[in-house]
């Protein structure tokens, strides 16, 4: 192992993931460590792309919208990747923002069943 590379451990640990969860991305191959033996290592590339799963994963992307937006950022650079991740963003916006709507209609609605009740309660003495 070199100064810059983690150990499986230490990644779980450095990114709060499951060892589970590691090895799928490994399967999938999302990532790819170097490997001596059974241990692997993961140097300054594997931990990049293990930031941008992550942060895919927060904004809501699927797996294959990953796997597409690392294809980009390895390529880095092109005007056609760029334009990629923009639509990309931008139907992942839209899917958030629909999310967004429908929460706030369901704290809405929990909020006026709450104030419905407390005022039954109170009319209860």
């Amino acid at each position: 192992m070199t100064g810059d590379e983690l150990s499986f451990k230490e990644m779980c640990a450095r990114f709060d993931v499951t060892p589970r969860t590691l090895r799928y991305y490994e399967y999938i191959e999302l990532l790819q460590p170097r490997k001596e033996g059974r241990a692997r290592y993961y140097g300054p590339r594997e931990v990049a792309r293990m930031t941008l799963i992550l942060r895919g994963r927060r904004f809501g992307f699927s797996l294959e919208d990953i796997r597409q937006w690392l294809l980009i950022y390895d390529k880095q650079g092109s005007r056609e990747q760029y334009q990629t991740w923009v639509e990309m963003a931008e139907r992942q916006l839209g899917v958030l923002d629909e999310q967004i709507r429908d929460l706030q209609g369901a704290r809405d609605e929990l909020e006026e069943l709450r104030r419905a009740t407390a005022e039954e309660l109170s009319r209860m003495g």
